[in-house]
């Protein structure tokens, strides 16, 4: 019944505000070493309080500077973090930078901000960009923004444009169910499993249309996927 969602939803974000403040109180007091290690730790103590389980299939590609994913509620990101076994920055909005004290989940890691309302942001992001990737993988979220059905919004150019400029090698990940796990908009929470999976990397080819043909792709996995699961 939905009004038991809602009640698991509600204690759903009880419990993510809780352990995302110690985990920010976690960064400020230990050295920029163990953020990973912080992270995960943080992010797996939150999927086990609200009863999600995590499928993997594949394997993450560590050649890989960029992984695109798709996105349909907040818990992707946790997912991700809980999972993925390289150090990653997050492209983010400006926005969430600036939310009073929460935005130090963001700042303090040096995830990469994108002002969307700034034209001189683009040269921001590629010279942030490089400097992350030399060490790092960017994780992003092409669509820019959680999509409410089962079809992919329209993926925006920012991930062609950096991976273009940078000549990243760039590994798709598919995120199956998290919306029907937790709908973070409805603040609704259905314990299971979400699966992630990892796709073929690649080497972005200029020339092709790839970022349109890449969303095609994770399409028909996210169809196969989810109907089956």
């Amino acid at each position: 019944m939905k009004i038991f969602a809602k009640i698991r939803g509600l204690y759903a974000a009880i419990v993510i505000i809780i352990l995302v403040t110690f985990n920010i109180f976690a960064f400020l007091i230990f050295p920029k070493k163990y953020y990973k290690k912080i992270k995960i730790f943080f992010t797996k103590i939150i999927l086990k309080l609200i009863g999600i389980k995590i499928v993997t299939e594949g394997k993450p590609d560590k050649e890989a500077k960029m992984i695109i994913m798709n996105h349909s509620s907040f818990i992707d990101i946790p997912v991700i973090e809980a999972t993925y076994p390289y150090d990653m920055v997050w492209i983010a909005k400006k926005e969430l930078f600036d939310i009073p004290f929460f935005g130090l989940l963001l700042k303090l890691p040096e995830n990469i901000r994108l002002d969307r309302e700034d034209r001189k942001s683009l040269i921001f992001l590629l010279k942030e960009a490089k400097e992350k990737t030399k060490n790092k993988t960017i994780a992003i979220f092409p669509e820019g923004t959680r999509a409410r059905g089962e079809k992919l919004l329209p993926f925006k150019p920012g991930a062609k444009i950096i991976a273009e400029k940078l000549k990243l090698k760039i590994q798709p990940v598919i995120i199956i169910c998290a919306r029907d796990r937790f709908d973070s908009k409805k603040l609704e929470l259905n314990p299971g499993i979400i699966k992630v999976k990892y796709l073929d990397s690649f080497y972005p080819d200029p020339k092709k249309e790839w970022l349109k043909e890449l969303r095609e792709t994770m399409q028909k996995e996210i169809n196969k996927e989810k109907a089956n699961l």
